[in-house]
């Protein structure tokens, strides 16, 4: 499952802190988040969409975050390729509505939550870490990093000093 991020529209993940503040999302936002997830990714891949930007375009919802009342959805979406995602972003907030109700026709929830859309970030964030791992400056700490042990112990010891008495 991927991480839960702010349902305001900001890309930041929230982390928890000891003695109050930010909270992660609870097992009942993240399970409802996966049943809507499921919802819209089967809304936009097997039903007929009239909307002439989505006809032929494959998108993928990579995450779904509820608000804790369940009632504001932030789904995050990237269509195959990450092109036009400007127009596509805008043909599915047109059509959000409509998208919506067949959510709600498939998920049994007390409140159909409104659906909002948005652009995935996280994959050009992996990109962007990819490509600082590539950097010839930092290449060297990797390599020697993968020869040693994982628990910090440069060699390893063959059990020379067991008992067997």
């Amino acid at each position: 499952m991927a991480s839960y991020r702010d349902t305001h529209g900001d890309d930041r993940e929230r982390t928890v802190r000891s003695g109050g503040g930010a909270r992660g999302p609870s097992q009942r936002q993240l399970r409802a988040g996966e049943l809507i997830r499921h919802a819209v990714a089967e809304v936009l891949t097997r039903e007929e969409i009239h909307h002439e930007d989505l006809i032929g375009v494959t998108i993928t919802v990579t995450e779904v975050a509820l608000s804790p009342d369940l009632r504001q959805a932030t789904c995050y979406i990237m269509p195959l390729g990450g092109k036009n995602t400007d127009k596509i972003l805008q043909a599915l907030k047109d059509t959000g509505g409509w998208i919506g109700g067949q959510v709600a026709k498939r998920v049994s929830l007390k409140y159909a939550p409104r659906l909002h859309f948005r652009v995935d970030g996280s994959f050009d964030n992996a990109a962007h870490v990819q490509g600082l791992l590539k950097r010839s400056d930092v290449a060297p700490d990797l390599v020697s990093d993968q020869n040693t042990d994982p628990s910090g112990d440069a060699s390893k010891d063959d059990g020379d000093e067991s008992d067997d008495a």
